[in-house]
C-alpha cells in the first residue's frame, strides 16, 4: 500500500497517558513524582507501551494542576529534580519507551518569568509576551469568557489595562502574534529535544492563532503559520510524535494539521465523539443520554473522512471522565465486560491509540457528596456559578460525578494495600474506595482480565499492519447499538464486533457464517455462528477471517 513508505514508528505503537501527580508516589507525601514513574516502568512494558505521553511536570505554582507553567526548564520540585527527569528519559529509553513531554504554550503562569516582566510596566520588553488592552468605557475590553468562568479579561491596577486569559486568571494567555515569543517558545522547545524526548502533546494548540479583538479565539487565521514556523524551527527534521489538542476540529481541518506534505503535526485529538453526551449547544455540565447510533457514526467519519492525516484514539485523559462509568457499565456484573468491550472498539480502529493511566484495568468515577470534597478548579468554578444562578445543589453534584476532571485524577489503584500502593503517606486526593477489588497487582493475577484484552490488542497492533495501515469497511445491517466493522488488507481481515448495550441484540451475519478464530473476546467464546447470533450484554470480540 502507498501509505506504508511514509510509516513512521507513532503509526503502530500504544501511548501511555501518565498523570504525575496520581501516578505513583515514592517518598510518602502523597504527591505522585518522576521517582515514581521510573518504578513504574517495567509494568508499562509489560502491557506493551511503547510511548508515555507525560502530563506536565514542570515547574508550576498548581492553580490548574501544573497547566500553569512558571518555569518550561525546571521541575516540580514536588515531582523531584531535573536529574529525576533525564533518569526517567533514559530509564524509559533502555526499554524503548520514548517520553512524549505535554506542552503548554497557549499560556504561561501568571508566576513566570516573563509575566512578572510584563506587569511592570507598559514598556517592559516582555509587555508584548502577552495580551493587554485598555478598558472600553471603563469596563472589560470585550464580552470574551473564560473556560473555567467569568470574563476572560482580568484588571491590572499598576498599569491600568486588562491582561486576557482563556483560563484561570493566573494562567495569562501568550501573544504568539510577537516574533520573540515565538523564538523563546523554539528555543524551549529544543531544549527539550536535546534531551532526548521522543515528542510533544500540545496543550489547547488550536487557541494560539487567537485574535481577541475580533472574538475568534479557536482556528484563528495564523494558526497554521505558526505551527509551520514550529515545525521549521523545531521537530520537523526529527522523527518526533508530535499531538495537538483540538476541541473544534474537523476531519476536514484536522487534516490541515497532520497532513505531512503541510509539514505541521503527526496527529491531533478530536473530541466530537466526547461531546455527545452534552446538550447541543449546552456546557459539558448539560448531561443528555449517549445515542450509540451517533457515536457510530462519529467515530466511523473519523476512520473514513480523514483522507491525509493520521487519526488519534481514546476514550479517556486527565480532563474526561472514566468511560467505563461513563457509557459502560461500571457494576460488578458487567464493568469487566464493558471495559473489555471499550478496549476492543478503539484499539482494533486505524490510529494511533492512546490508554490513560488505569483505564487498563477498568479504573471507575468517584462519586462525592459534597463540593468540599472536589479539588478541580473547573467544577468548583461551575459549582459556585450555578449555585449563584439557583440551580439545586443535588443537581450540580451530579453533573460533577458524571462528568467532573477529578474522576480521571483519584490515585492509581496499585493494590490493596495503604491507599492502594499509590503512597504511604495520605494521597493529595482522595483514592476510591473500591481499590481493595480493581488494582494492578490483582488485574496481573487474573489471566481473564481487562489489562490482558489490552495487552493482547497492543501486541496485535505491533505484529499486523492489517491493523496499522488496513481499510475500515463499517458492517452496515446490525441493530443501531452494535459496533461491526472489518479491518482488511492484501494479508488480513479481522472482523470486530461490540455489543454496546446492557441488553441482547441478535445479528443476522451469513456472509461471515461460523467463525473460531479469535483474536480476541470478552466472553471467551470458542465459536461463533454469525448467521443468526445473539450477542450478550456488552460482548465484543475480534475473529480473524481466513
Amino acid at each position: 500500500m502507498k501509505e506504508r513508505r511514509s510509516e513512521n514508528w507513532w503509526q503502530s505503537v500504544v501511548v501511555y497517558q501518565i498523570y504525575p501527580r496520581s501516578f505513583q508516589d515514592s517518598n510518602g507525601d502523597g504527591i505522585g513524582d518522576i521517582k515514581g514513574i521510573i518504578k513504574r516502568l517495567d509494568y508499562l512494558k509489560k502491557l506493551g507501551i511503547e510511548a508515555i505521553w507525560l502530563s506536565p511536570v514542570y515547574k508550576s505554582p498548581n492553580a490548574d494542576n501544573g497547566y500553569d507553567i512558571s518555569d518550561y526548564e525546571d521541575i516540580m520540585t514536588e515531582f523531584g529534580t531535573m536529574q529525576d527527569m533525564d533518569k526517567l528519559i533514559k530509564a524509559a529509553k533502555k526499554l524503548n519507551i520514548k517520553i512524549i513531554m505535554d506542552l503548554v504554550v497557549n499560556h504561561t503562569s501568571d508566576e513566570h518569568r516573563w509575566f512578572v516582566e510584563a506587569r511592570k510596566s507598559k514598556t517592559n520588553p516582555y509587555r508584548d509576551y502577552y495580551i493587554w488592552r485598555d478598558p472600553v468605557n471603563s469596563q472589560v475590553p470585550n464580552s470574551l469568557k473564560a473556560s473555567f468562568g467569568g470574563s476572560a479579561w482580568k484588571y491590572d491596577e499598576k498599569s491600568g489595562q486588562y491582561y486576557f486569559h482563556l483560563f484561570s486568571e493566573k494562567q495569562p494567555d501568550l501573544n504568539w502574534e510577537n516574533s520573540e515569543l515565538r523564538n523563546s517558545i523554539w528555543e524551549m522547545m529544543n531544549y527539550w529535544i536535546d534531551k532526548g524526548i521522543g515528542g510533544f502533546r500540545m496543550d489547547v494548540i488550536d487557541l494560539i492563532g487567537k485574535q481577541p479583538d475580533k472574538l475568534v479565539t479557536a482556528n484563528g487565521p495564523h494558526l497554521h503559520d505558526y505551527l509551520q514556523e514550529m515545525n521549521a524551527n523545531t521537530f520537523g527534521d526529527k522523527d518526533m510524535l508530535t499531538v495537538g489538542e483540538t476541541w473544534g476540529a474537523t476531519p476536514q481541518n484536522a487534516s490541515k494539521y497532520s497532513d505531512p506534505k503541510r509539514h505541521e503535526l503527526s496527529m491531533v485529538f478530536q473530541f466530537e465523539h466526547s461531546m455527545l453526551d452534552q446538550e447541543t449547544n449546552g456546557e459539558k455540565w448539560d448531561l443528555k443520554r449517549l445515542d450509540v447510533q451517533k457515536l457510530k457514526d462519529v467515530l466511523y467519519k473519523w476512520q473514513t473522512s480523514l483522507k491525509n492525516g493520521w487519526n488519534s484514539l481514546f476514550w479517556n485523559n486527565h480532563d474526561l471522565p472514566r468511560i467505563v462509568s461513563r457509557w459502560g457499565n461500571d457494576s460488578d456484573e458487567y464493568r469487566v465486560k464493558s471495559a473489555k468491550m471499550f478496549a476492543i472498539i478503539l484499539h482494533m480502529m486505524k490510529g494511533t491509540p492512546y490508554v490513560y493511566q488505569g483505564e487498563e484495568i477498568g479504573m471507575t468515577n468517584y462519586p462525592v457528596k459534597d463540593i468540599s470534597e472536589v479539588d478541580d478548579i473547573e467544577s468548583i468554578n461551575m459549582y459556585k456559578e450555578r449555585i449563584a444562578r439557583g440551580y439545586k445543589k443535588e443537581d450540580v453534584i451530579h453533573s460533577i460525578n458524571v462528568k467532573g476532571r477529578d474522576n480521571a485524577r483519584t490515585p492509581m489503584q496499585w493494590d490493596d494495600k495503604h491507599e492502594a500502593g499509590f503512597t504511604t503517606g495520605d494521597p493529595w486526593l482522595h483514592v476510591n474506595n473500591n481499590y481493595k477489588k480493581i488494582n494492578v497487582l490483582s488485574a496481573l493475577q487474573d489471566k481473564n482480565s481487562i489489562f490482558y484484552t489490552y495487552q493482547t490488542l497492543i501486541n496485535l497492533r505491533k505484529k499486523s499492519k492489517t491493523v496499522v495501515w488496513g481499510d475500515f469497511v463499517e458492517i452496515k445491517d446490525v441493530p443501531k447499538n452494535v459496533f461491526a466493522y472489518e479491518r482488511k488488507d492484501d494479508e488480513h481481515r479481522y472482523l470486530v464486533i461490540a455489543n454496546f448495550d446492557r441488553e441482547k441484540n441478535s445479528i443476522q451475519l451469513p456472509q461471515y457464517g461460523i467463525q473460531e478464530n479469535f483474536i480476541v473476546s470478552n466472553y471467551n467464546e470458542m465459536s461463533v455462528d454469525l448467521t443468526n447470533y445473539t450477542l450478550k450484554p456488552y460482548e465484543s470480540f475480534v475473529v480473524q477471517i481466513n
